[in-house]
């Protein structure tokens, strides 16, 4: 930990520029000035020759998680503001996960890691720094194997599962509506908890953060490079194409084909017009030919203005959409397409996920039970 400190106050130094002074006032020690809680060091910081400064009290953390954050800074925090309400806590770490930086700011909480996350607001003297670093862990920091992480087919069934389907359930409930062992669903659960993406009153789920839960998993992905597709040509133009979608669907025609990316966005998150129409195919090596002749589609190298994407996991079909006769994925996993896409199609993710905000009944299904009738219907 003084290695860390001693980096942490030389980061913050380079930060502030020379005519600052960073000086260390106590290391790890009993503070008079924390109600006799321990910390890790006290640092004062002022502008050269001024007499004004203020006081940082650091908080040294070898990992980081949101549930590290309620459970032991919170308290902290709401200690130091009763007995020092002009010092600053201020966390410094190895590395701080996006998701821990967020919550870190929204409570108020100074943060420095060394990879160059920094964010700092102090009123007087004024001082507001916020740079970003690594947004993803270092080698040295990432999950021991054997730790489940949102990477995955597999995880990706189970964020599917509890983003649309509101609670209460159990661990075996969750696990065999997404056909995965329960002992993988429970270790992941665990991490979910420290997360503080879930939330459980003994065995049972009660609460999932859904939104914070399918940015997480977004980060893993890449649409176009999870998914292998094919780059098409709709002659006709993609009005024609969304006809023959429809007969196609009316037919019950196999394959399956669903509708996902910016055209499947528009209807809710109507930002632009255009792009590329992006179509689910199964992962079958023959889908894509029998898809193409029935749209009528001619595969192209370049100038492609459809993409018949090989999905990577049935997932991807599920709890499917009827839109206006077409086939659509559901917003969950449009959400996850749109946000690990390419060009616009991050910004059109968050508008999606701010139309689900507004309303859960309409999209997010009641009960496990309920959703397995709907599919086997």
């Amino acid at each position: 930990m003084g290695d860390l400190l001693a980096r942490g106050v030389e980061a913050l130094g380079d930060l502030l520029g020379p005519t600052w002074d960073v000086r260390v006032v106590s290391t790890p020690q009993e503070a008079a000035g924390a109600g006799g809680r321990r910390l890790d060091a006290l640092l004062e910081v002022h502008p050269e020759g001024g007499s004004v400064f203020a006081q940082l009290l650091i908080d040294l953390k070898s990992q980081v998680t949101p549930k590290v954050i309620e459970q032991q800074l919170l308290p902290k925090l709401d200690l130091v503001r009763q007995v020092t309400p002009h010092t600053h806590l201020v966390v410094m770490a190895p590395w701080l996960s996006p998701r821990s930086q967020e919550i870190l700011r929204d409570r108020g909480i100074g943060y420095l890691d060394l990879t160059g996350n920094v964010f700092l607001r102090i009123p007087r003297p004024a001082i507001v720094i916020s740079t970003e670093g690594d947004r993803r862990a270092p080698r040295s920091e990432q999950p021991r194997s054997g730790k489940p992480t949102l990477a995955g087919p597999k995880a990706g069934r189970l964020v599917r599962l509890l983003a649309d389907i509101a609670p209460p359930y159990r661990a075996g409930e969750v696990a065999a509506a997404a056909r995965l062992s329960l002992p993988y669903v429970s270790r992941l659960l665990d991490a979910l908890e420290e997360q503080l993406l879930i939330r459980r009153e003994g065995r049972v789920i009660v609460d999932v953060d859904w939104v914070g839960l399918l940015r997480l998993r977004a980060g893993h992905l890449s649409l176009l490079r999870h998914n292998s597709y094919v780059g098409m040509l709709s002659p006709n133009g993609t009005r024609h194409l969304m006809m023959r979608l429809r007969d196609r669907e009316r037919a019950g025609r196999e394959p399956r084909v669903t509708l996902t990316g910016s055209y499947a966005a528009h209807a809710i998150a109507p930002l632009a017009v255009g792009g590329q129409v992006m179509l689910y195919v199964s992962a079958d090596l023959d889908s894509t030919d029998t898809v193409a002749d029935d749209l009528g589609l001619l595969r192209v190298d370049e100038g492609a203005d459809v993409l018949l994407l090989r999905a990577y996991d049935e997932v991807v079909f599920e709890r499917n959409r009827d839109v206006d006769g077409i086939r659509q994925v559901a917003l969950s996993q449009l959400v996850l397409d749109c946000l690990s896409g390419p060009g616009r199609m991050p910004a059109e993710g968050e508008a999606v996920l701010n139309y689900m905000a507004e309303d859960e009944r309409i999209w997010r299904a009641s009960g496990i039970e309920h959703t397995q009738r709907v599919q086997e219907g």
